[in-house]
């Protein structure tokens, strides 16, 4: 466990940074952060690379396109023009369509407010993660990542260490069981540990960055 433990604080230094954070989403149990995550997850979950989903996420929000309305009350142009000075250019059009419907029914469903989709779910994993796939673009992957971001302000979806997770950690010789594999992460945080893995089972050359150290 002491060589586990080890591997684990390696792998949070050079990699312990929530994709939230990367996006500059100071994430809370607020309708704000909540409504980035939910839109740097659609980002995610189409076939580019997670920096320019990140940029984009960034570029909608500088753009003043943090909430549902001010997402609604942007033109579909403008929607596109911020993915595209991101570089997220295959899939802008398409993208900017679904978020735009996407905050439609944010508004409409959740009056502007994901916690209520929490609370409709009565907080279990399953019934959330069924909840976020009716957002356009939004697939089990993207799910995936909502929950995984997510799970340090809404703690009833912990532990979420889905697939992408749990190949890191085998990468890595870790735990595989996700309640064992949870009791590794120091203090009460499992988001960076989640993203730290999602890295690791992405990009090979990090986790023999992180065998080498250990």
């Amino acid at each position: 466990m002491s060589d586990a433990r080890a591997t684990v604080r390696a792998l949070l230094d050079r990699a312990g940074t929530t994709y939230a954070e990367e996006a500059g989403i100071r994430l809370h149990d607020t309708p704000a952060p909540l409504y980035r995550l939910l839109v740097l997850s659609v980002l995610l979950s189409t076939r580019i690379r997670a920096d320019i989903a990140i940029k984009a996420a960034r570029e909608l929000a500088g753009a003043g396109m943090g909430t549902p309305e001010r997402m609604l009350a942007a033109s579909w142009k403008q929607r596109v023009d911020a993915l595209g000075s991101a570089g997220y250019k295959r899939y802008d059009e398409s993208t900017a369509t679904a978020l735009g419907k996407g905050a439609e029914l944010v508004q409409s469903e959740y009056r502007g407010d994901l916690r209520r989709l929490r609370d409709a779910a009565e907080g279990d994993p399953a019934r959330v993660r069924t909840a976020l796939t009716a957002f356009p673009r939004l697939g089990p992957v993207g799910a995936d990542i909502f929950c995984r971001e997510a799970q340090d302000v809404w703690p009833s979806l912990r532990p979420a260490l889905d697939g992408k997770v749990l190949d890191g950690a085998r990468t890595l010789g870790l735990p595989t069981d996700p309640d064992e594999l949870s009791r590794l992460a120091p203090g009460a945080a499992l988001a960076p540990l989640a993203a730290a893995l999602v890295r690791v089972a992405l990009h090979r050359e990090l986790a023999e960055e992180i065998t080498r150290a250990t």
